[in-house]
């Protein structure tokens, strides 16, 4: 089995060359990385969920700091440590519930009542602790009984006892990393069938005849559209061509050999078309805690176009996109300079960047940013592979998939531990 370290280091170089394309890419690596650190981690008999926790926060920290402006990373980081809280408050409270039912049996199940005994107190209120908020649906309705999940409280010695406990310790230990790695594993197969998930959704919302606006290249967006083609939806698509990479164009060819009328408009015509398109749908890099949207740039032009003209604007993207962050944190960093050769052409402008100035500084400057912060108020709804939902509902999404306490990643100090 490949050493944990050298993946992560391995991983990490990747990030920061940016050798992973895509975010969807990135979060299933992410996902499948910390999948082995969690499988190869040894764990205490006491405080187990905060052995994964402290070891999925040290990886997870040197991910994020890999690449900041990918923020897919962290948000798969966030929910794995969602998941591991999750699933420890489902085995306490499992093992709670067995503990009340022994309790309440008549005198002569004694013996049966030794397997689960009575927790103190203090066991109890540790349980609690160990997460924000209350277990998902999901959790509760698994029933998955744990025999072993608290000591013995007998007074009865021997040998038998003591390796009757250090079973159920170990038991205990491979049932909390065995329900996590299956968690996790759900996780990667929801970020894996997100495309397919969200163009189902797409026959409900384009219409016969109707003229749809995108810009650049998204790979959802295409997904999307090919959907509603194949149920047999009439429909044409403008595609904006997403300067100064021009994805709208790659965009355009791979719409056109799935058999979409398609038109190439250049993105400063937008204004001029909008008033004769029913719905604007577009991909995103980043959805935020309030709703807004980082998008590839030029899109915040498009919202602005769409609300002046009463146009639907319609985003779509994999719930691994929706980050528990606001775009106002010290953590997110929101834009990406990327270089000024896919503007100009150096040997043309060499002239212009000659360090004319009295100062040393180039007199031509050149700013290439990746991305655009379009506001929730310009959003009218979201398609994600849950459902479609109100900007306003984004609080709701991040309550399911996150924990407060792990909003910043950060690994403990030793003073700390």
């Amino acid at each position: 089995m490949p050493d944990t370290h050298a993946l992560v280091n391995e991983f990490v170089l990747m990030l920061k060359r940016r050798k992973v394309e895509g975010s969807q890419a990135t979060a299933k690596q992410t996902a499948e990385l910390l999948r082995s650190v969690i499988s190869q981690q040894r764990v205490p008999h006491t405080n187990q969920a905060g052995a994964l926790i402290d070891a999925i926060n040290s990886v997870g920290e040197k991910l994020i700091a890999a690449n900041p402006v990918e923020l897919a990373v962290g948000n798969v980081v966030r929910r794995v440590l969602h998941i591991i809280r999750e699933e420890d408050l489902s085995l306490a409270t499992t093992a709670i519930g067995n503990v009340g039912l022994s309790a309440g049996s008549d005198d002569e199940d004694n013996v049966e009542q030794d397997d689960y005994p009575r927790l103190s107190a203090a066991a109890v209120a540790a349980a609690s602790r160990s997460t924000l908020r209350a277990p998902s649906l999901h959790t509760l309705l698994e029933g998955i009984p744990d025999p072993a999940a608290a000591h013995r409280t007998s007074s009865s010695g021997g040998d038998s006892e003591g390796k009757s406990k250090s079973a159920d310790k170990s038991l205990r230990t491979r049932k909390l990393k065995h329900d996590v790695i299956e968690a996790v594993n759900e996780l990667i197969q929801d970020i894996d069938t997100c495309h397919e998930l969200i163009a189902e959704q797409a026959v409900e919302h384009i219409h016969h005849n109707e003229v749809i606006l995108t810009l650049g290249r998204s790979r959802t967006v295409m997904e999307f559209l090919c959907a509603a083609k194949e149920k047999k939806r009439s429909f044409r698509v403008f595609v904006a061509e997403g300067a100064p990479r021009y994805q709208g164009h790659i965009l355009a060819k791979e719409l056109v050999a799935r058999g979409l009328q398609t038109t190439v408009i250049t993105d400063s015509a937008v204004f001029a078309m909008i008033s004769r398109v029913n719905m604007v749908i577009v991909g995103a890099h980043a959805i935020m805690a309030n709703g807004g949207v980082i998008a590839p740039v030029g899109l915040n032009m498009v919202a602005l176009a769409a609300q002046r003209h009463a146009v639907p604007f319609v985003v779509v993207a994999g719930s691994h996109k929706l980050c528990p962050l606001y775009p106002h944190n010290p953590e997110v960093l929101l834009n990406d300079l990327r270089s000024p050769s896919e503007l100009l052409d150096f040997g043309e402008f060499s002239d212009c960047m000659d360090f004319g100035s009295g100062n040393g500084s180039p007199l031509l400057h050149v700013v290439n940013p990746a991305f655009d912060y379009v506001p929730p108020k310009l959003v009218t709804l979201f398609i994600t592979d849950t459902g479609g939902h109100n900007p306003s509902y984004m609080y709701r999404l991040i309550a399911d998939y996150y924990s407060a306490d792990d909003f910043v990643v950060q690994r403990k100090s030793s003073a700390e531990q």
